[in-house]
């Protein structure tokens, strides 16, 4: 399995993070457009939704990483109710370094943004699962079945 890529980001409270932090852990990251936006509010509360599913699988921590700021983030987070980490990575340079910067495409204009994709991330920093344009709304369950079929429990 190849070795993720590694970050520092800041989140939504100001507070640095790095792959490091979750070392021994299983690390759901996932990579959104933008905050408060019909998809990436969809999969962020199917997220929050199904924390309890996930805190039964013990040692899975949840990340998401947009180019908006920390304080869109904290916005972000306080209306929706979100219980977990969203990192800011203005520059893209975290989003480049797993392959989630791409040409996109929205009524007819091409710009870069960000693909929706996620990473399963193993105890050992290795990335276990990777899934390319996901959908919003179906995406956790997706998730949370992967998580069990990698003998968390």
């Amino acid at each position: 399995m190849p070795k993720a890529p590694d970050f520092n980001l800041f989140d939504q409270n100001g507070t640095t993070h790095s792959l490091a932090d979750y070392q021994g852990k299983w690390l759901v990251l996932y990579f959104y457009p933008k905050d408060d936006t019909l998809g990436c509010t969809a999969e962020a509360c199917s997220f929050r939704d199904a924390r309890a599913d996930i805190a039964e699988l013990d040692n899975v921590e949840i990340v998401g990483v947009s180019t908006d700021s920390s304080a869109s983030h904290k916005k972000f987070a306080d209306k929706y109710h979100l219980d977990f980490t969203l990192l800011s990575d203005p520059e893209h340079e975290v989003i480049g370094a797993y392959g989630s910067w791409k040409p996109r495409r929205l009524m007819g204009r091409e710009f870069l943004g960000t693909e929706r994709n996620t990473f399963i991330i193993g105890p050992d920093g290795t990335i276990a699962k990777e899934y390319k344009g996901v959908n919003p709304q179906t995406h956790a369950d997706q998730i949370i079945t992967d998580l069990k079929s990698l003998s968390l429990r």
